[in-house]
């Protein structure tokens, strides 16, 4: 542990977190000047730590450059980290994590740099990719400015069980082949979480008639996407609804891309399976 550690540690993370310093000041309590004073070599008092750690959504062992785990661990190390690292930036640093087990697993020993540093060589609008197949599982990485994802799905040997076993791909594809379905999907999506509607506002935006709204509307809550709330009027029931996003339905059209527009622009490539993937 590092009491000059503490200055430095704050500079750092307020800058990371684009506060100033009057900011910090305000919200532990204290003039702007003694948060200047911490980052020229001060050290706060013990009772405003907490406050300050929480400032930052870290650890206070974090602002102290302490170390509380064995590093010989690689899930401490990792865990470690990642608590350092303010919550807003942990996804970046999570990504900077996958960019090296890529490499890792597709033989490198040693890595050729952030990805950050690697993404700044290309335009917004242009796409790479990594990926590394082989009996043992497979990797799939998009590298690019447009999109940065990682998915990793080691062998499994009860396929029927993983993919199929009750799972009804047919009635899913030809719900979402329907334009109006995919297309309130979309919208909704886009719109802040649990905010309510009607179906006019499918009228609306996508230009529906009311009754194909409604039909778009039940079709989707088979999903369990969709929930009814019913709210009590002056004199009548008003019927509205919420919408639950779910991750998967922004994966789904991650890999339909890749189907579509199959990738052929790979920093990394090793294809040595033999298996089927589906058998």
């Amino acid at each position: 542990m590092s009491i000059e550690a503490i200055g430095k540690n704050i500079a750092l993370f307020r800058k990371e977190k684009g506060a100033t310093q009057e900011q910090l000041a305000k919200y532990v309590g204290v003039s702007p000047q003694a948060v200047s004073k911490w980052e020229n070599g001060g050290v706060p008092d013990t009772e405003l730590l907490t406050k300050i750690a929480d400032y930052f959504e870290t650890s206070i062992d974090a602002l102290f450059d302490r170390d509380l785990f064995d590093y010989s661990s690689i899930e401490n190390a990792v865990i470690r980290k990642l608590q350092q690292i303010p919550r807003k930036y942990r996804f970046h640093s999570v990504m900077e994590f996958c960019w090296v087990i890529q490499q890792s697993v597709f033989g490198i020993g040693q890595p050729v740099g952030s990805l950050e540093d690697f993404q700044k060589n290309f335009d917004k609008s242009t796409q790479r990719y990594a990926s590394v197949r082989d009996d043992g599982g497979y990797t799939l990485m998009g590298l690019g400015n447009r999109l940065s994802y990682f998915f990793v799905a080691p062998e499994i040997e009860d396929k029927e069980m993983a993919y199929f076993e009750g799972i009804d791909y047919v009635s899913l594809f030809a719900d979402l082949a329907d334009p109006a379905v995919f297309d309130t999907l979309v919208l909704l999506n886009q719109r802040e979480q649990n905010k309510a509607f009607t179906p006019n506002l499918l009228v609306k935006n996508l230009e529906i008639p009311f009754e194909k709204a409604q039909e778009v509307i039940n079709t989707i809550k088979k999903y369990g996407l969709i929930r009814t709330i019913m709210i009590e009027m002056d004199d009548s029931t008003q019927e509205v609804y919420s919408f639950q996003p779910d991750p998967a339905f922004c994966a789904l059209l991650v890999f339909a891309r890749e189907i579509i527009v199959q990738p052929d622009n790979y920093s990394f490539f090793s294809n040595g399976r033999t298996r089927p993937y589906l058998k």
